[in-house]
Formats: structure tokens, C-alpha cells, sequence
């Protein structure tokens, strides 16, 4: 017996429809898919010209201390090593150790700066070594001379003399862990991106300590030496704010032989932002924002001030809160931080990281940072208790 097929013409029609458009559909996606492959690979390519460029302006020793991060102490050869020496004044470390020359640790240090404030404000010096160091000091903001009649002898008066430390502590990064695909990939620029990993790590746990080091087994914290200018009465709206009149008063705390131009409030933010909200009697903040203008065709800048002196924001600075140390006003430049001059890195290839498919970097750094001055150039704001 014969079947023939009986088609349901509406539903063919409408099963063909329906493949016409699954296939624009894939056709649109694949395009798609290629246009993305292509933008990639430009992109791609793009970048290996950008790096390649790069490359190109870096100095001898960018290009050494780049060569060394992709393929490490093998990939060096006897006189890329004489080269290194002969710009340290110390010889490279074995064990897969770097000590990086002189312009590659200024751009280190010189990052450094962005986390923190403390180096932004401190005077800050290298040592080629790390022995105990101390700074004699002498307070003479109360000794005075004298008048005396005809023929009587002057009255001995010596000044009392005293020593503050600057000694070294040893910083670490903490490891820093790459995969072989930054390594390996030339769009990549892991120099730039090694080195900011690094400052990063460094440049906070240093402010941190130059902030608020107890000075036992670490550095002496501004917030630590300074000492007390103004201490707000409890009972008043200072216990996570600030009054205008204390603010005045914690300016003229510095002797006037400190206050100079130069001096700065140092605070957190959050404290910023509290005392741009403080009006005076007629409404006006008392906080002057910066401003942009030229003078005789030449741009200048004023930035924003607080009664006439800058403000350095730092964040490991207390927020204001009970019996918090939260703002420092002084000439911030006498806090001296030393660094030792060599900075050494080490690259890593055992099996804890290979076998990630990673190689690791650490870099160890020796500061130390301290207050010299015992005459009070840098005095501190303390919140009220309650």
C-alpha cells in the first residue's frame, strides 16, 4: 500500500522562517565574533608598538631592569651584570637578587610619594649604609640674653643639648606574584606594572609608620613625637569636629619661630571635609577652595588653604572621633625620613609559584623616619573626650 506524504503547508512556511532567521542570526553573531577578533588583535598590535616605543626611550638601565623582570638573572649576561656594578655602590646580591640602579630607584621613591603625604612633606635623605644614626638637638625658643652693669660678669647660661634617633627599619612588599602571560606578552609593560605593585605595597605600610610608628622595633610616627597643641573641652560639638576658635588656637600653639609660610595642617580627609562645612557668623565657609587664573599671560595656581596655610590630606591620620589625634599643624618638614640606598628585589621561580604558572617578586627596602625638632615646630589637635 502507497503513503503519500501530506505536508502541512502553514507549518512548513513557518519552520522555514524560523531556519532563515536562526541563520542571520548565526551569520550576524559570527560577524560580529570576527569583528571582535580583528579589534583585538589591533588593539594588539596597537599596544606592542606602544611598548615597543617604550622600550626604545627607556634608559640603559630601564631596559636592564625590564630584561631582568621577564627572564631573570639567567637572562642577563656578564656585561649587562658589569653595567649593573657599575652604577650601585654596592655589588649585586646572589640567590636571584637585583639591586636596582640609581634612576630606576628614584622613580621608585618618587612614587612612593603618592600614598600617604608623609613624603610629600618631610625632608627626606639616602644613606649609602644603615648605621644607628642620631641628630643632636638643642631647644632654645625660652633662653634669652641679659643686660648687666659695668664690670659684672655674665651669667653662664648653656644650652642643653639632645639627641633624637633616625634609625633604619626593613621593609618589605610582600611577594608579588606574575603570571608567564605578563611576562611572556610584549603589549604588557611589566616594568610599569612590577614597579607600581611594589611602590604601592611599600609606599602605604611606610606611611602608615611615619604616621603613626610607635618608634620600638619601627620608625617614630609624626603623630607619635609631635606633641599637643590644643585638646578640645569636652561637652562641645568637638568630639567629631572642630570649632573655628580651636582652630585658631592650634595655629598660634606653634611658637611663631616655626610658623612660617611653610607650615601645613596635615588630616584625613573625612576631616576635610568636616571643616569645609564650618561657616562663619555670616555664612561663609572658612575653608578657601584653590583657583586657576594668569597673571601677565602666565597660568598659576593658588590651592586650597585653611586660614592661609595649606592642608596635606593623609589618610592614616585619625578620623575625628573621642580623644582622637586627628589634626597635626605645623613646619612638617622637620620630620627627616631616611632611606638606605639600595633597594634589592628578588625574583622567585620555584616550584610553589611555577607550578601556578606565576613567577614572584619581593622587594625589601631599609627607612626609617623620625621628628628632629624638640622646640615644637609640629603641635596636634585632640577631639574632645566626651
Amino acid at each position: 500500500e502507497k503513503w503519500d506524504a501530506v505536508i502541512d503547508q502553514p507549518i512548513y512556511d513557518a519552520l522555514m522562517s524560523e531556519t532563515d532567521d536562526l541563520q542571520t542570526k548565526i551569520k550576524r553573531i559570527q560577524d560580529s565574533n570576527a569583528l571582535l577578533a580583528e579589534t583585538a588583535l589591533d588593539d594588539m598590535i596597537a599596544k606592542g608598538l606602544v611598548k615597543a616605543e617604550k622600550d626604545k626611550k627607556l634608559s640603559p638601565q630601564g631596559k636592564l631592569y625590564a630584561k631582568w623582570l621577564r627572564a631573570g638573572d639567567k637572562g642577563l649576561t656578564a656585561e649587562d651584570w658589569t653595567s649593573i656594578r657599575a652604577t650601585m655602590s654596592t655589588t649585586t646580591p646572589n640567590q636571584g637578587g637585583f639591586t636596582v640602579q640609581t634612576d630606576i630607584v628614584k622613580t621608585l621613591l618618587d612614587a612612593l610619594k603618592l600614598y600617604g603625604g608623609m613624603r610629600q612633606v618631610a625632608t627626606v635623605f639616602q644613606t649609602a649604609q644603615g648605621n644607628p644614626m642620631s641628630f643632636p638637638t638643642s631647644d632654645g625658643t625660652t633662653e634669652t640674653g641679659e643686660i648687666i652693669a659695668e664690670n659684672v660678669t655674665a651669667t653662664a647660661a648653656d644650652p642643653v643639648f639632645n639627641t633624637v634617633p633616625l634609625n633604619v627599619y626593613k621593609f618589605s612588599s610582600k611577594v608579588v606574584a606574575v603570571p608567564f602571560e605578563l611576562l611572556q606578552d610584549s603589549a604588557i609593560d611589566i616594568e610599569a606594572f612590577v614597579r607600581l605593585r611594589l611602590a604601592t605595597r611599600l609606599g602605604r605600610i611606610q606611611n602608615t609608620k611615619f604616621t603613626l610608628g610607635t618608634g620600638t622595633a619601627e620608625p617614630t610616627g609624626l603623630i607619635t613625637a609631635a606633641t599637643t597643641g590644643v585638646t578640645a573641652a569636652n561637652a562641645t560639638l568637638q568630639v567629631t569636629a572642630i570649632l573655628y576658635d580651636s582652630i585658631i588656637n592650634l595655629i598660634h600653639s606653634v611658637d611663631p619661630a616655626y610658623r612660617s609660610p611653610t607650615c601645613k595642617f596635615m588630616m584625613n580627609d573625612l576631616s576635610v571635609r568636616n571643616i569645609r562645612l564650618i561657616k562663619d557668623t555670616s555664612g561663609r565657609p572658612i575653608f578657601v577652595p584653590g583657583w586657576d587664573a594668569t597673571r601677565g599671560g602666565e597660568a598659576f595656581s593658588a590651592p586650597d588653604t585653611l586660614c592661609g596655610y595649606q592642608i596635606q590630606t593623609n589618610q592614616d591620620m585619625a578620623q575625628m572621633a573621642a580623644s582622637a589625634k586627628s589634626i597635626a599643624f605645623g613646619d612638617l618638614s622637620y620630620y627627616n625620613i631616611r632611606d638606605v640606598m639600595d633597594i634589592t628585589m628578588f625574583r622567585f621561580e620555584d616550584s610553589a609559584y611555577v607550578k601556578l604558572g606565576q613567577v614572584g617578586f619581593l622587594a625589601w627596602m631599609r627607612s626609617g623616619g623620625n621628628l628632629i625638632d624638640i622646640g615644637g615646630a609640629v603641635k596636634l589637635f585632640v577631639n574632645a573626650a566626651s
